[in-house]
Parts: structure tokens; C-alpha cells; sequence
């Protein structure tokens, strides 16, 4: 290939199209358990936190429900992925062997997201979340006591969700989406003093904890009735002014050595001593 701007241009967006196939072959799976906020700063503050509302009978006037202030800051962190590209191999006609390796960067871009936000689960054990205490906790102070969504255990982890609200267990914040960048350009120092060019894609995002009392936590064995306890548990978890929130668990998270076992619990229509298995369809 003659290496001119006009070419250079053409390569460029090739590439970009590689790109924009890859993001288009991965399918995320973040959205269903976070809630995705737009982001227009550094960090966004989320005040709402705590927040447990309830239609009440209307006697008087208006009893206003104050929303409990917390202090909960989401920074924005950038994220980069970059390839070279030897001028060489542009000159000599093989930059096509590169195409696929834009595609994947595109996927990876794609898939980003679900490894920011499912690492969440896991680092509940230990990360705090807006009341001050580990996500996943024993004692999380509600009223005047406390409520735990950690069934406890040594095991593998396991969890369940309630993602059927408009603000999901989890956030996903976005300041700046994954694009598609270059450096080609014969001044540029990478290509001056490397004869290399410069593809790559970069994002400004976070995830973070929302919500605990939409997600809880198990090291338990994972059976049937550890499953029917912990749905019980969350379905049970009361406000600060004491009403049930009404938790509605709908998805089940696993370790892939526990997705058969899973699978045989939430989908199967007969109990393994042949009884009908009434845990069928109740999650995701």
C-alpha cells in the first residue's frame, strides 16, 4: 500500500468497522442487574440511597417521607485498550491479517462492562456499600435493628437478585462510552520514532453497589432449600418505617462449577426423588 493520508483514511475506517462488528458480536449481560446513569462529571453523588417509600392511607395533611441522606460518591475511572500495528506491514500489503484483532477489541469493549459490574458480587464480602457496612453483611442497620442478606457458609458463592425495579442492586455509570481512537498521522511520535501505528478504544465508567437489599449471599451448599430460604429472607426485608419492601428475587448467580446444579433446581419440573419441583421458573 502506498502510505498517504488518503489510504492511511481508508485503513482507518476499515478498522473502525472491524471495531464496530466485534462490539456488535457480544451480547452484555451488565444491564440486567445494574442500573445504567449517564454521568456529566468526575464523580456522581447519589443522595437517594437508603431512600424506603410507601403509599400510606391520606388523613390530613400530606405526610412527608424524607429520603435519608448518604454521602455515596461513584468516581469515574478511565480504561484503555491499545494495539500497534507495524508501518511496515501496512507498506507491505498484510494489514488485513489485523482486521480481527480490531473485531476482537471491539468485543472486548463490548464485554467490558459485565467484567466491571459482575466483579461486584463477589467483592460485596468485603467492599462497603452506602450504610457503611459490607455489602453483603450480617448487620445492616434498618430502624431500630438490623437485617442480614449473607445466609453465611464457607463454600463457593452464590446469589440472588431482585432486578425487577426501575434501580437495579448494582450501577453501571458512564462518562464517556467506548469509542474507537487512532494515531497515524507521519508526525505523530509513535509513527516518527517506532514506524508504528497506534489503534485502540478507551472509556470513562464505574461500576458500583446500589442497593443491598436487592441482592443477597450464600457460601451454603447450593440446594433447593438454601435457595427457598434465601428467596424467603429477602422477600421478608422490612424499611426503616417498618413496612415490607417487597422484594421480588427473579435471577440466580453462580460459579460455572455450580450452572448444572442451578439449572436442575430453577428449571427442572421434577425434584431429583421424583416429586414435582416447586423452585421451577421461580428464577432466572
Amino acid at each position: 500500500m502506498i502510505l498517504n493520508s488518503n489510504n492511511i483514511a481508508m485503513l482507518t475506517q476499515g478498522y473502525k468497522a472491524n471495531f464496530n462488528t466485534g462490539m456488535g458480536t457480544y451480547t452484555p449481560l451488565y444491564t440486567s442487574i445494574a442500573t445504567v446513569v449517564t454521568s456529566s462529571t468526575s464523580e456522581e453523588i447519589y443522595p437517594w440511597m437508603g431512600m424506603s417509600l410507601n403509599f400510606i392511607t391520606w388523613l390530613g395533611d400530606r405526610a412527608i417521607q424524607n429520603l435519608k441522606q448518604y454521602d455515596w460518591r461513584v468516581k469515574n475511572i478511565p480504561f484503555e485498550l491499545t494495539v500497534g500495528v507495524d508501518r511496515d506491514r501496512i507498506e507491505d500489503d498484510t494489514y488485513g491479517v489485523f482486521g480481527p484483532t480490531m473485531e476482537y477489541m471491539g468485543y472486548e469493549a463490548a464485554r467490558h462492562p459485565d467484567v466491571l459490574t459482575f466483579a461486584l458480587l463477589p467483592g460485596g464480602f468485603t467492599a462497603l456499600c452506602y450504610d457503611g457496612q459490607s455489602f453483603f453483611d450480617t448487620d445492616h442497620p434498618v430502624g431500630a435493628g438490623t437485617v442480614s442478606n449473607h445466609q453465611g457458609g464457607a463454600g463457593r458463592a452464590w446469589y440472588i437478585l431482585d432486578t425487577t425495579r426501575p434501580i437495579k442492586p448494582f450501577i453501571f455509570q458512564k462518562r464517556k462510552d467506548y469509542k474507537f481512537v487512532s494515531l497515524t498521522n507521519e508526525t505523530d511520535h509513535n509513527v516518527f520514532m517506532r514506524k508504528e501505528y497506534l489503534y485502540g478504544s478507551d472509556a470513562r465508567v464505574n461500576a458500583s453497589y446500589a442497593f443491598w437489599q436487592f441482592a443477597y449471599a450464600s457460601r451454603l451448599p447450593l440446594t433447593e432449600d438454601n435457595v427457598a430460604a434465601a428467596i424467603a429472607a429477602m422477600k421478608s426485608f422490612r424499611g426503616d418505617n417498618g413496612a415490607v419492601i417487597g422484594v421480588q428475587p427473579n435471577i440466580i448467580v453462580v460459579n460455572p462449577t455450580d450452572e448444572v446444579a442451578a439449572e436442575k433446581i430453577v428449571t427442572a419440573v421434577y425434584s431429583a426423588n421424583g416429586a414435582s419441583n416447586v423452585m421451577a421458573n421461580k428464577l432466572k
